[in-house]
């Protein structure tokens, strides 16, 4: 299967495949990046509770994150991960930490779903299982961001959060910075109950009638709803200042291709991890 469409080539390398941003991939001498494919690669590091994996089974991920750094021509020293617990925590990557192995697993990043570096050599990292992830790049600042926004961090506006670091921290312009949306759960398969669609219908009323807007659409009368997280998430970020032009979406559905990408709603508790990775060369 090849996932390659106006916006993503799909790579097969080295025995493993990934995606890549064509709009990213005309900065390719400034940038590096990738969203990984194949349910026979797992990108988790830890339990959802933080406690240790099985050493084989961690070996195992770093093995596979291994064969993609080197298919993209990176090393896994450079990797620095987030220890995401859907939260709207933004973080600055200063420093590698670790000097020759991965920033797997460490305090500093704990509870962290976004990172932000102007630092070369840190290969940013976030993993999914349905959830959205976005790769930020301003190319005039040369900054990069890798942020994990699921429903709650949606709701918690953690994409726009991201940003407004951006200019805080290092002056970005949103009209400058470029976000691709990788593979997750699309609106065809994210179906909520009545206390999430609230949830939902109450934080984004400066967006206006959701339902209107075909972001939120009932799918079982008063009992369950469909909703667009990706639309809200583009919507917002345009609203943050973001050009339309610039928020490049994969268009991939987790679920409509859990054959090769992993999906908590398909998997269950055995759900494995894909990952996004981002590097300023």
């Amino acid at each position: 299967m090849d996932l390659s469409n106006e916006n993503v080539l799909h790579i097969k390398k080295d025995g493993v495949e990934y995606l890549q941003f064509k709009k990213l991939l005309d900065y390719q001498d400034i940038i590096n990046h990738a969203y990984s494919i194949g349910v026979d690669k797992n990108y988790r590091t830890a339990k959802a509770n933080k406690e240790k994996l099985q050493e084989d089974v961690y070996q195992k991920a770093l093995k596979d994150y291994e064969i993609l750094c080197h298919a993209m021509g990176s090393k896994p020293e450079h990797l620095v991960k987030t220890n995401q617990a859907h939260t709207d925590e933004v973080k600055i990557a200063k420093e590698k930490i670790k000097e020759n192995e991965p920033d797997f697993n460490l305090e500093q990043y704990a509870k962290t779903d976004g990172l932000i570096t102007n630092q070369k050599g840190m290969m940013l990292s976030t993993t999914n299982a349905d959830c959205i992830l976005l790769l930020f790049f301003d190319p005039k600042n040369k900054v990069i961001a890798n942020t994990h926004s699921g429903w709650r961090g949606t709701l918690q506006r953690i994409s726009v959060k991201t940003v407004k670091k951006m200019k805080e921290e290092f002056g970005c312009r949103p009209e400058d910075i470029i976000c691709a949306i990788c593979p997750s759960i699309r609106k065809c398969h994210f179906e909520v109950e009545e206390e999430v669609k609230q949830s939902f219908e109450e934080e984004f009323k400066d967006i206006g009638n959701l339902s209107q807007k075909e972001i939120i659409k009932e799918t079982v009368p008063n009992q369950k709803w469909n909703i667009d997280t990706v639309k809200i998430n583009q919507i917002i970020l345009q609203k943050e200042g973001l050009k339309p032009e610039n928020i490049i979406d994969s268009g991939i559905c987790s679920v409509c291709h859990s054959k090769i990408i992993h999906s908590y709603r398909i998997e269950k508790q055995d759900y494995g991890l894909n990952t996004a990775l981002i590097e300023l060369r």
